[in-house]
């Protein structure tokens, strides 16, 4: 056995930030954080809602912070750029073939916002 010890690369906590593949990847993964928090404020408004009208008006005064509004507006603006990138990518990762031809990207994409569009309308109608 040899007594030389194996090269090991240094890795710094911030790799990332030096290549802007990475840094748009990790853009796009942290989408999620303000996402936790609009789902973890819909768990607490389903919750109050049960408990009854007077939690359902102190969680409605919460929901009418402005700071949550804010962050409820960034939940939404990354959920879009997520979409947006994922829409982007699926055309790439799973091609669609009518008659033996691929279809174009952008069919596929403008396909997939059709589709976000037509179920948030029935949403808007339903409720």
């Amino acid at each position: 056995m040899s007594n030389r010890k194996p090269y090991v690369r240094e890795m710094t906590r911030t790799w990332w930030k030096d290549h802007p593949f990475y840094r748009f990847y990790m853009v796009r993964e942290a989408t999620v954080l303000p996402l936790i928090f609009f789902t973890i404020c819909l768990l607490v408004g389903l919750g109050s809602l049960v408990k009854g009208p007077l939690a359902w008006a102190s969680w409605l005064d919460f929901m009418a912070n402005p700071i949550v509004v804010a962050l409820n507006i960034v939940a939404l603006a990354g959920s879009l750029f997520h979409a947006q990138t994922f829409f982007s990518m699926m055309p790439q990762v799973m091609p669609i073939r009518l008659g033996g031809k691929i279809l174009d990207k952008k069919v596929v994409v403008l396909a997939q916002w059709a589709a976000v569009a037509a179920i948030t309308l029935l949403v808007l109608v339903i409720v």
